[in-house]
C-alpha cells in the first residue's frame, strides 16, 4: 500500500489530494474519488473528511483500486467558503488532475457529497460511474428554510475568509444540483444508489427516488438496520467493494 498526496490547483488555492494506492500486483488502474458530505451539525462540516483516508486505505487494499480523497473548500485546511457551485469546481478540478493518472475514474459521494456526485457524472465525460451513499433526492427539504439553511452552514464551520451568500441565493446554488435531474443523465453508466433503512436524516425513499429518476437503470441497496452515517458500516463497504469489481 502507497500513500500519495497531490497538489491541486483550485479557483480559491490549493487543495491537497491524498490518494491511496494498491501493491503492484493489484492495482486495476481504475480510481476511485471518494466525496465527503456536508454535516449540519456543530462543527459537522470542518469534520467532514476527517475519516475518509482511512477508509480510502481499507477500499484500495480490498479492491485494487487506486482510491482518492480530499476536502472541498471550507472543509478540514481546505480554504474558501461552502457554496455547492463551488465544490463542483473543486470536485471537477479533482478529477482533471486524477484523469491523467489512471484509465478511469469513479465517485462515490456521501450524503450531500452523494447528490453533488450525481450531478458532476452527469455533466462529465471523464467519469465512468457513481455511487451516491445516503444522498438527499428533495435538496430543498434537506435545506429546510434558506434562513434556516445558512445559519447551520455557520454552526457546520463552513466559512472562512469569504462570506457565506446571501441566504436566498445561497440555497438556490445548492438547488441547481438537482441530484433527480442529474441521475436521468447518468446512465448508460454504472449507477449505483446505497441507503440506510433506519435514516432518520434522509428517508430511504429518497433512495427509490433516484433510481426513478434513472429510468431504472441504477442499483438499489437498502442496508436494514442502517442509519444515515455509512462510512463506518462494514456492509456499506462491503457493497461498494462488490460495485467496484463488477466495473473490472
Amino acid at each position: 500500500m502507497a500513500l500519495d498526496q497531490i497538489p491541486v490547483e483550485g479557483a480559491v488555492g490549493e487543495i491537497v489530494l491524498n490518494v491511496a494506492r494498491p501493491s503492484k500486483s493489484m492495482d486495476t488502474g481504475y480510481a476511485l474519488l471518494l466525496c465527503h458530505g456536508l454535516p449540519l451539525s456543530r462543527g459537522g462540516g470542518r469534520i467532514a473528511s476527517r475519516l475518509l483516508p482511512e477508509l480510502a486505505e481499507h477500499i484500495s487494499a480490498e479492491s485494487g483500486w487506486a482510491v482518492a480523497t480530499t476536502s472541498l473548500r471550507g472543509v478540514g485546511v481546505t480554504a474558501g467558503t461552502f457554496s455547492a457551485s463551488g465544490w463542483r469546481s473543486d470536485l471537477n478540478s479533482v478529477i482533471g488532475t486524477l484523469v491523467e493518472r489512471v484509465n478511469g475514474i469513479s465517485l462515490a459521494g456521501f450524503g450531500f457529497g452523494g447528490s453533488l456526485a450525481l450531478r458532476v457524472t452527469a455533466e462529465s465525460d471523464s467519469v465512468r460511474g457513481v455511487a451516491s451513499l445516503a444522498a438527499p433526492a428533495d435538496l430543498r427539504s434537506w435545506c429546510g428554510t434558506p434562513e434556516t439553511f445558512s445559519e447551520a452552514c455557520h454552526r457546520a464551520g463552513v466559512v472562512g475568509d469569504e462570506p457565506l451568500a446571501e441566504a436566498h441565493e445561497l440555497m438556490d446554488d445548492v438547488l441547481n444540483v438537482d441530484p433527480l435531474g442529474a441521475a436521468a443523465g447518468v446512465p448508460p453508466r454504472r449507477m449505483m444508489v446505497v441507503h440506510g433503512a433506519d435514516d432518520a436524516v434522509v428517508p430511504s425513499s429518497e433512495a427509490r427516488r433516484l433510481v426513478d429518476a434513472a429510468d431504472g437503470h441504477a442499483e438499489l441497496r437498502i442496508i436494514q438496520g442502517a442509519g444515515h452515517w455509512l462510512r463506518a458500516d462494514p456492509r456499506m463497504v462491503a457493497t461498494l467493494l462488490g460495485w467496484l469489481d463488477r466495473q473490472r
